[in-house]
């Protein structure tokens, strides 16, 4: 039996989030004992870890409990479909490692690149994640809408989405030393405001909260450090600015 001292310590996770856990009914002790506390059985570190790797993949808590309670969960389905989900998220990072070599030499001098090669691994899933990431906070219904609505295009539309949105990024870049409150670059956040549109219609907190991500998501932020080291933080303000000027 563990302790919540003892689980936490071992799971990389804080006595507060295993209460939480208790609490809402995610994780549940095997017993408590007459002083209080918790204590927990060999089948909660499994448990555990089921609930970690979902976190990882991204799922809120009440997702989490509804896919562990289901009659018929199968831990081992569940760890085979962890392990192609994080394969997926390899190849993508090491896709965009890819890219960071060739643009190094690229900027040093060894090896010419296009425009289109900057931007090449991008993709249509990464897009819509940015959208996805936001709307998740506020409705899941809106998640599934969007992504309804994103695999409808053609593979000739998603491309074009696709340079569209490198596009506004990229002249955002150009525009950063006109400051975030210039004219320039609060068109192109106009711009980029209805180039969201091709996922879902963002509502202004919406669009706060979607640029706040850029910046606090470690995994959003080195996609934007692909464009510039400062974009994302430049966004986050000019965003700022924006929604404050139409409130």
């Amino acid at each position: 039996m563990y302790t919540v001292k003892q689980l936490s310590s071992l799971a990389g996770v804080t006595p507060r989030t295993l209460h939480h856990y208790d609490a809402i009914g995610l994780l549940k002790p095997a017993r408590v004992g007459g002083n209080g506390y918790r204590y927990y059985a060999e089948e909660s570190l499994l448990l555990l870890q089921q609930i970690l790797f979902y976190r990882e993949l991204e799922l809120p808590l009440d997702a989490i409990k509804d896919i562990l309670s289901r009659p018929g969960f199968n831990a081992q389905g569940a760890l085979e479909g962890h392990r192609l989900e994080l394969r997926k998220r390899i190849a993508r990072l090491e896709r965009l490692l890819g890219t960071v070599d060739e643009t190094l030499s690229h900027l040093k001098g060894k090896k010419e690149m296009s425009p289109k090669q900057l931007f090449a691994n991008f993709s249509g899933e990464e897009q819509s994640k940015y959208a996805a990431e936001a709307e998740k906070m506020y409705d899941p219904a809106t998640v599934k809408a969007s992504n309804r609505k994103w695999q409808a295009y053609s593979a000739q539309e998603k491309q074009r989405i696709l340079d569209e949105g490198n596009q506004i990024y990229a002249e955002l870049v150009t525009a950063m030393p006109a400051g975030p409150g210039s004219a320039q670059v609060q068109a192109l956040v106009e711009r980029w405001r209805t180039h969201m549109s091709y996922f879902w219609t963002p509502a202004l907190d919406q669009l706060v909260g979607l640029a706040d991500t850029y910046v606090d998501d470690p995994r959003f932020r080195a996609n934007f450090d692909q464009f510039h080291p400062d974009l994302a933080g430049f966004m986050q303000q000019a965003v700022r600015i924006y929604v404050a000027g139409k409130q």
